[in-house]
């Protein structure tokens, strides 16, 4: 099993979320895993180098499909690395023979119809380490008695938590950042990224001097009902079953059971207070029910729309790294498949040193961050005409 370290990462990602720094490119290739066919070589343990991986998990992707129709589920195991995720293919219609019957003709029943199984296989993990030394004997002449020394040591296992929350939160939205990326690279049809300024100066026949910008779309209430509309109508499109909406070109539905949406505050307060504060019937202009992020990547140092609805990585591709910058993200829709965190282990260890009277707690977080590009996943922007 392929494990990296991503401690350095961690911290500037800590410095961008903080608003400490300015968005700076980040390479998500070491950090998601979209799967492969087949195990290699390398999918050995990290102790002799000879154990096989075990799968630890499978996913049977296995839906009744009824006709119609950020939160990501985290979830552990304790035996076995590899989540395995099984899918089959549609087969395809043959010549029902009942209704051609000839006379002396033969009809042969024993023909074997294979079906088109394919297997993914997410066999990897990001890890870092929060280390933190303890002492109490050279700090007690710094308080009065045991209960401000304990509320001292209460302060510093506190910070420690607030630094696991805010690395293991801003590690969910890579794997979210990572699927943005993949989908509006892969797009060349704006069927998965959907650029909805563009759509709606189309449809609206505007150009020239009239032409909606994006620095204004936000705050003008004709757009914010159009992309209502728009959200509305994917998240109904994606409950019937379409090979349209995923990377892999795979036929796939997503019920709205199993729909997630994530949207940017900028867009869903706008959309609030623009449309649903003044008027009457607001279910009729309301959004589709949602999460909010108050940006994809990091605030920036000023919390403009150009950095919190930016994104600027590095994705993994077949021959080797891309560069990837994505500007005017609004919201993302997706099937829970399509993305999420496996294998989740949190722990602490710790070491008493004798000689010097302390000891140190390293915090420890493993996990597998995974996208599957063959399940259903929309990202909606706002982007000026080249």
């Amino acid at each position: 099993m392929e494990v990296k370290q991503i401690y350095s990462l961690m911290n500037d990602v800590t410095s961008e979320v903080l608003g400490k720094t300015d968005l700076v490119k980040e390479d998500l290739s070491n950090v998601v895993d979209v799967g492969k066919e087949l195990f290699s070589a390398s999918d050995v343990d990290n102790y002799v180098k000879a154990l096989v991986n075990r799968v630890g998990k499978t996913i049977f992707v296995n839906r009744k499909y009824a006709g119609k129709i950020p939160s990501v589920v985290m979830d552990s195991w304790e035996f076995g690395s590899v989540l395995q995720k099984i899918s089959a293919d549609l087969p395809d219609a043959t010549e029902n023979e009942s209704w051609e019957l000839e006379n002396g003709a033969s009809y042969d029943p024993n023909i074997f119809y294979k079906p088109s199984v394919s297997a993914k296989f997410y066999n990897s993990k990001v890890t870092f380490e929060v280390p933190l030394s303890f002492t109490e004997k050279q700090v007690k002449e710094s308080f009065n008695n045991a209960s401000e020394l304990n509320a001292f040591l209460s302060m510093l296992y506190n910070a420690v938590e607030k630094s696991m929350t805010v690395k293991t939160d801003a590690l969910v939205m890579r794997t979210i950042n990572n699927m943005i990326a993949n989908t509006y690279d892969g797009d060349a049809n704006g069927v998965r990224a959907v650029n909805l300024l563009a759509e709606y100066n189309t449809v609206k026949g505007l150009s020239g001097a009239n032409v909606l910008t994006a620095n204004k779309a936000l705050t003008t209430p004709d757009f914010l009902r159009f992309a209502s509309l728009k959200l509305a109508l994917y998240a109904d499109r994606l409950g019937t079953i379409s090979a349209l909406f995923n990377a892999g070109g795979k036929e796939r539905f997503t019920s709205r059971e199993d729909l997630r949406i994530v949207l940017l505050s900028d867009f869903a307060q706008g959309a609030k207070t623009y449309l649903e504060s003044d008027t009457f019937n607001k279910e009729l202009v309301a959004l589709p029910k949602a999460e909010t992020v108050p940006y994809w990547q990091a605030s920036g140092t000023s919390y403009s729309f150009d950095k919190t609805g930016t994104i600027n990585v590095q994705i993994k591709t077949d021959n080797g790294k891309k560069d990837v910058t994505v500007s005017g993200i609004i919201g993302v829709m997706f099937d829970r498949d399509a993305l999420g965190v496996s294998n989740l282990d949190r722990r602490v260890t710790t070491n008493y040193n004798p000689k010097a009277e302390f000891f140190s707690n390293w915090y420890k977080f493993d996990a597998g961050y995974f996208n599957d590009l063959n399940e259903n996943f929309i990202v909606f922007y706002v982007a000026d005409a080249n």
